[in-house]
């Protein structure tokens, strides 16, 4: 009987730094670092696993454009890495350059250029632990695609694939009798794991679906025609861990356990070496960031994508207070942080909204911002897997999960026709993927009135309007009722 231990991460951002929750120093990558070490010791029969998105959300990552968090993760060890749909967000082929960057295996099998059918990155990863063989898969989401659009050589080569089928097509041909354990990395969240795992064949043989993207919390695993799904949250606050006893005699997983370790200092000693990196990153870019630009009331909140948050009210008011026009859509999923405040440094700004773009400014009619609003509150929101978007003020939407009905939709007080006019005011991405995140096409707006744009930068509309607004405050006032 050999004992396993299989340890991994997902959604890490760019969350290299410690907090302090409850009193208690919690998470960071020297913590993280600490406890890999303590369970590599424990366990020489240990593997380290990421499933996407080790890039975005601090200053740190940004400034070096993916360099910095490269060079810590080198010093983490992983064994095997998965692509995340935010690795592609410093271009695709910066990406392929850090790829050179980097000492561990960036796998992924679903990847391709379509114009010769040719995998970008090795699809999957064979390796043997103390006489286990174990064969390693990752797909990706099909946001990869929103992000690569953007480029016009590289973008419009790449195509994803249909999941499943490359993992019938890679465990076919390379599986091959001899290994022993079949362990699936996904970037496609949580719902879709589901779903893919109702699909797999099980002569595939397809042990474990480590997964990412939904940045959810589990207490304990799904389990799908036997397989365990499982995610570690966000961020480095915590850490999967999954203890395994395989008996080498049958070739069998005979028991295993899992669980959602938190890394803090009750759980983990930091590592030395690790803090003196972190340290030396952090000092550089707060030299350059580290700088009070305003003091809000209190602390701002946006606990949730697919809700009216504070701090979603205050993004979208201060676009239209800034600009002039009916509503912004601010998209929910662009707001990183879950706080922010009260004191607000240029570099909360600039990792609270690091996809900085631009802003564009459209005519519809009242029907077509309806469409648009009941696209977004489809029922896949409510899994975290469409677009969802905050309201500026003045909105009020009311609608009934039940019925499927808007029971209000009004603009300042007054219900919306069909034949009412709004300016309207999007992010670059949303315009980037007009149909996917609005549900309706560009072309059929555009003739309403050609779109044009209003600010090059989100962020220097923020930064401006917080240095010259101090004691800021934002509710949730009901601008988005969601009834079931």
């Amino acid at each position: 009987m050999t004992h396993l231990t299989i340890l991994h991460n997902n959604d890490m951002h760019g969350d290299w730094l410690p907090q302090d929750v409850k009193g208690v120093s919690t998470g960071g990558l020297p913590m993280l670092a600490g406890y890999l070490n303590a369970v590599r010791k424990e366990n020489p029969n240990t593997i380290y696993a990421i499933a996407g998105d080790m890039f975005r959300g601090s200053i740190i990552d940004q400034e070096y454009l993916g360099m910095s968090t490269i060079d810590m993760i080198n010093m983490l060890h992983p064994d095997v890495v998965a692509l995340g749909n935010h690795e592609v967000d410093y271009g695709l082929a910066h990406l392929l350059f850090l790829e050179k960057c980097a000492y561990f295996p960036i796998v992924n099998s679903d990847l391709f250029v379509t114009t010769n059918n040719k995998r970008i990155f090795t699809p999957y990863l064979k390796m043997e632990v103390d006489g286990i063989k174990i064969m390693f898969l990752a797909i990706l989401t099909n946001e990869v695609l929103a992000t690569t659009k953007s480029e016009k050589v590289i973008g419009s080569f790449v195509n994803m694939k249909n999941a499943r089928k490359e993992i019938g097509v890679i465990c076919d041909n390379y599986k091959r009798g001899d290994t022993d354990l079949v362990i699936l990395l996904t970037h496609i969240g949580l719902e879709n794991d589901i779903h893919l795992a109702e699909q797999l064949d099980p002569n595939w043989g397809i042990d474990l679906i480590i997964g990412g993207h939904s940045h959810t919390y589990m207490e304990e695993p799904v389990i799908v025609n036997g397989i365990p799904i499982v995610q570690a949250y966000t961020g480095t606050d915590y850490i999967g861990r999954f203890d395994i006893d395989f008996d080498e005699e049958n070739k069998v997983i005979s028991d295993w356990s899992w669980k959602c370790v938190p890394v803090n200092e009750k759980t983990a000693k930091p590592d030395k070496m690790m803090t003196e990196i972190v340290a030396g990153y952090k000092d550089l870019t707060d030299q350059k960031y580290h700088r009070v630009v305003t003091r809000f009331h209190r602390m701002l909140t946006h606990p949730k994508r697919n809700q009216e948050t504070e701090l979603g009210n205050l993004y979208a008011d201060l676009m239209v207070e800034e600009n002039g026009f009916d509503v912004m859509m601010f998209g929910s999923g662009s707001i990183r942080k879950q706080q922010l405040g009260p004191v607000v440094e240029y570099q909360d700004i600039l990792e609270n909204t690091p996809f900085d773009d631009k802003v564009w400014l459209l005519q519809f009619t009242g029907a077509q911002f309806r469409k648009v609003v009941m696209y977004m509150l489809r029922d896949e929101a409510w899994v975290g897997d469409t677009e969802f978007f905050q309201f500026s003020k003045g909105i009020r939407i009311r609608y009934n999960r039940t019925t499927k009905h808007l029971e209000e939709f009004s603009f300042r007080g007054k219900e919306i026709r069909d034949d009412d006019i709004l300016m309207v005011a999007i992010q670059n991405y949303h315009y980037e993927n007009f149909e996917t995140s609005l549900g309706i096409s560009l072309k059929e707006i555009s003739l309403n009135r050609k779109p044009r744009v209003v600010a090059s930068s989100v962020n220097n509309v923020v930064e401006e309007f917080f240095a010259t607004h101090q004691d800021l405050d934002a509710r949730v006032e009901g601008r988005i009722v969601i009834v079931d």
